[in-house]
């Protein structure tokens, strides 16, 4: 690979790179849009779940009275057929206590079990507002989301382009360059290669490069690197890296300042033709 050719590739693949890191971030920042758009929706589902938890809860203890009720009840039924065969006094002052006892206690579910009935047919209302909320706001965000969806599918598709053609740039690289970019890019840095500007110095830091160090590299004699901040130098004008699309967004205040603008622009004619006549 000619000396031209390297230092092509190295410049293309320090623009791959950059676009890879725009896209990148731009992806990330999808992750806040999408929970923010999502948010209302699992608010109110997450209430719907809680609500629907104390509804089930209340209902297994609704049953559980019902059942405790029914034990009861089937006790009070036996002491009263009880009273009637006991032979003494003594016997049936204590059957008659117990069956009191059983009485108020079965009154005592049987209140319980009606407010826990109420509650339960209260509950009952309000899990399925809830629901009927929640599937709204889901219907509400449900655009929006699909549509920040269908962006970061986008990205991910530009990132996968990008990397399958970095792959294929770094190929193309010796093995010392492939080795010199990687190391450097690897560190964090965004700058890998940088032109050698008119007066001698490094196009990073502008740190002077010393005079045969800078005719070998217009000379394109082997690669170097600057000397202060580490860069791989070129005598190959930098280009100017393609920025990533991103759709403009226009905000509510400019949109507020355009319609002032508009209806300003009569008065300012009215104000005219006024000083003309006079």
């Amino acid at each position: 690979m000619t000396k031209t050719t390297t230092m092509g590739s190295l410049r293309e693949l320090q623009k791959l790179d950059r676009r890879i890191s725009e896209i990148r971030s731009r992806i990330r920042d999808f992750d806040p849009l999408l929970a923010e758009v999502e948010e209302p929706a699992l608010r109110l589902e997450d209430e719907h779940g809680k609500a629907s938890t104390r509804l089930e809860q209340m209902k297994t203890d609704a049953r559980r009275l019902e059942r405790s009720a029914e034990d009861k009840q089937a006790r009070a039924e036996k002491l009263d057929e009880r009273l009637s065969q006991v032979t003494n006094l003594r016997e049936e002052t204590a059957v008659k206590t117990e069956l009191e006892m059983v009485q108020r206690s079965i009154d005592a579910d049987e209140q319980e079990a009606m407010q826990l009935l109420e509650q339960v047919r209260q509950n009952e209302l309000l899990v399925d507002e809830l629901q009927e909320q929640s599937a709204t706001a889901r219907a509400e965000v449900l655009p929006r989301q699909e549509e920040l969806l269908d962006e970061r599918s986008g990205l991910d598709e530009s990132l996968a382009e990008l990397s399958a053609r970095r792959d294929t740039v770094l190929e193309m690289l010796g093995t010392r360059e492939r080795q010199v970019y990687e190391s450097f890019h690897g560190s964090g840095r965004a700058v890998v290669v940088a032109a050698l500007t008119e007066d001698g110095a490094c196009g990073h830091c502008f740190g002077i490069v010393p005079l045969q160090q800078q005719n070998e590299i217009r000379r394109d004699e082997g690669l170097h690197r600057c000397e202060a901040c580490g860069v791989i130098l070129t005598s190959e004008p930098e280009e100017e890296p393609d920025p990533v699309p991103v759709a403009p967004i226009e905000s509510e205040e400019s949109e507020e300042s355009e319609e002032s603008d508009e209806s300003a622009e009569p008065d300012d004619a009215e104000a005219s033709e006024a000083s003309v006549d006079s």
